[in-house]
């Protein structure tokens, strides 16, 4: 009788119902044995119901949980819910291109503004004592600005993945992804932003072979404390920006990293700004504020290493999520060197307004595309999972941007969106007379088609990155980000370096002559 009970209980508790003959448990003491078919079924057809486990529903279970955003309770609960068919999120493929569009591009103009904003502002530190004295600074705007795409852009895109998937529905849930993502940005944004330093004094010392310890302090303290605190402001918006996106019925992939990018600008090198320029102020009279603010932030990070430890969904990050961001920041700080080596000729001036512009732009594109097709993967299993969603070597440009499916829709959604969007920002640098520049239409054809070249190259870049690193085990949401945006910070720079220096050899002056 106890076998035939436990047998009804498997029965209601996992599955589907066969007949077989009773199986006289003396005779099996291994429960677990497999047992074959033709084992089951009684000589005349006769038998009792049991239950098979149905693998594939619960495959699917776990499959759609991601493995860095597991809070290690998932599995004593998974058996509990494989039957529940509760409502799945959500999922991209139901979005035509008028939605993608309708989402996208309210956030998109709010960050490219945010972009234009950053860019007026660098125009105006460019001729600050700190920026002229200490030219280093300039290599640095790049890569603490790339930090957004290192840290802000890559938290958005991993909370809007665990958004989609459900691992943010209860206030529990949410806490623990919180308190372990921001402290895991801390440490992450203390770590680069003292490695952004280094290789800015390093990329200032190689073509002058002039070196200043104070110059150098000043640079690390600037560094660090402005990656501190960005990550810290920008970190709560995006938390605020997820949830507030999902109670509204928003795909959080469409709004998140926009908005950390466009903001991330602004807010980044403002900081970057105020801090130096004061920390220059006391080089002469308080030889002692720089090393202490440099020490002060290093000391904190112990505290933030332990409360990322603790939290399963960061741990992971923790330890092996270093690569993209050191690599991703030395890629910014070439980008920071040609707009160094760019921006110190009082010719080409007035290319740092457009500079913040033209990356953010491709920057905060890029992201999006590469947010939705990490949360498209993620909706078919884990990393390296997924017969349908299985690795291109070499994604053709028409598959790319041309066929029917769902991402290759949004590439061309987001591709359209390049020329109007840039329109509109130079407009409104041109209006707020920014950049010592005037706009004749061959500059513009050149700014537009360094533009539209930068996009449509980190667009397909996306597209073969983020597959690629899924097909080796890789989440793209932590590692394709770092290394796209500051790509399009190192191609969006290059681009816009060459097309002045191209404006001013065939003689078009009045569009790069600066002050």
């Amino acid at each position: 009788m106890s076998s035939k009970a436990e047998q009804k209980e498997t029965h209601q508790a996992n599955g589907a119902v066969l007949p077989i003959v009773p199986v006289d448990c003396h005779t099996s003491p291994d429960r677990g044995q497999l047992v074959e078919p033709s084992d089951f079924l009684a000589p005349h057809g006769n038998g009792v119901e049991v239950v098979v486990l149905e693998s594939r529903a619960n495959a699917k279970g776990v499959r759609e949980e991601d493995a860095l955003l597991e809070n290690g309770s998932q599995s004593n609960e998974s058996d509990d819910t494989n039957t529940d068919r509760r409502p799945e999120p959500a999922s991209p493929l139901k979005e035509t291109s008028f939605s993608i569009g309708l989402q996208v591009l309210f956030p998109f103009f709010l960050a490219g503004f945010g972009t234009v904003a950053a860019g007026m502002v660098l125009d105006i530190v460019q001729h600050w004592d700190v920026f002229k004295y200490v030219t280093e600074v300039f290599i640095l705007v790049p890569a603490l600005l790339g930090l957004k795409g290192n840290l802000e852009m890559t938290l958005a895109s991993r909370l809007s993945t665990a958004a989609n998937i459900g691992q943010m529905d209860t206030p529990k849930e949410l806490w623990k992804m919180i308190t372990g993502n921001m402290a895991l940005i801390q440490v992450q944004a203390t770590v680069v932003g003292f490695l952004a330093s280094i290789a800015a004094v390093v990329f200032g010392w190689i073509p002058d072979g002039h070196f200043s310890i104070s110059h150098a302090v000043l640079l690390c303290a600037s560094s660090v404390a402005t990656a501190f605190i960005a990550s810290l402001v920008l970190g709560m918006i995006m938390i605020g920006v997820i949830i507030g996106s999902r109670k509204m019925g928003i795909n959080p992939d469409n709004v998140a990293t926009p908005i950390a990018a466009g903001l991330g600008d602004l807010i980044t090198l403002a900081l970057l700004s105020g801090i130096s320029c004061g920390l220059y102020k006391e080089l002469e009279s308080k030889v002692y504020v720089n090393p202490l603010v440099f020490s002060f932030f290093i000391a904190l990070l112990p505290i933030w290493i332990f409360i990322a430890k603790k939290n399963p969904a960061t741990r992971e990050v923790l330890y092996s999520g270093w690569e993209p961001v050191v690599i991703a920041m030395a890629i910014s700080s070439v980008g920071g060197l040609i707009l160094d080596r760019t921006v110190s000729d009082p010719n080409f001036a007035g290319m740092a307004v457009f500079t913040p512009v033209i990356n953010g732009v491709g920057g905060n594109l890029v992201a999006v595309q590469a947010s939705r097709i990490s949360t498209y993967l993620h909706m078919s299993g884990m990393p390296g999972e997924g017969s349908e969603t299985a690795p291109r070597k070499c994604p053709s440009p028409c598959s790319t941007f041309f066929s029917s499916d769902v991402n290759s829709r949004s590439a061309r959604v987001l591709l359209l969106l390049v020329v109007p969007g840039h329109l509109v920002f130079l407009y409104t640098i041109s209006s707020m007379q920014g950049g010592h520049t005037t706009l004749t239409l061959i500059f513009i054809v050149f700014y537009m088609t360094a533009a539209l070249l930068q996009v449509l190259l980190l667009l397909y870049i996306a597209d073969w990155m983020v597959h690629w690193m899924w097909g080796r085990h890789l989440d793209p949401d932590n590692f394709s980000i770092p290394y796209l945006t500051a790509l399009g910070d190192l191609i969006g720079t290059g681009l816009l370096a060459l097309s002045f220096h191209i404006l001013w050899l065939i003689g078009d002056r009045d569009s790069d002559v600066g002050d």
